[in-house]
């Protein structure tokens, strides 16, 4: 739960609309798992694999959700 609070934290500090508003959303707990989830996924589309830093974090707190070892 840690690793995924860490992550999201993370992602709510990018500036990037598409995961800082749902990351935040969690932080804040006011999130839609759907929605969350969703943002992950379209966010590891679009740039999971431009080499940035957070090119890694998409993975692992989409698979975080799929271990269910985050609390939405």
């Amino acid at each position: 739960m840690e690793e995924f609070r860490q992550i999201m934290e993370t992602f709510a500090a990018s500036g990037w609309e598409l995961i800082a508003v749902p990351a935040q959303a969690w932080l804040e707990g006011r999130s839609d798992p759907a929605a969350l989830t969703a943002a992950l996924q379209q966010a590891d589309k679009e740039c999971g694999s431009c080499g940035c830093r957070l090119d890694p974090l998409y993975k692992r707190a989409l698979a975080l959700i799929a271990e269910g070892k985050a609390a939405l």
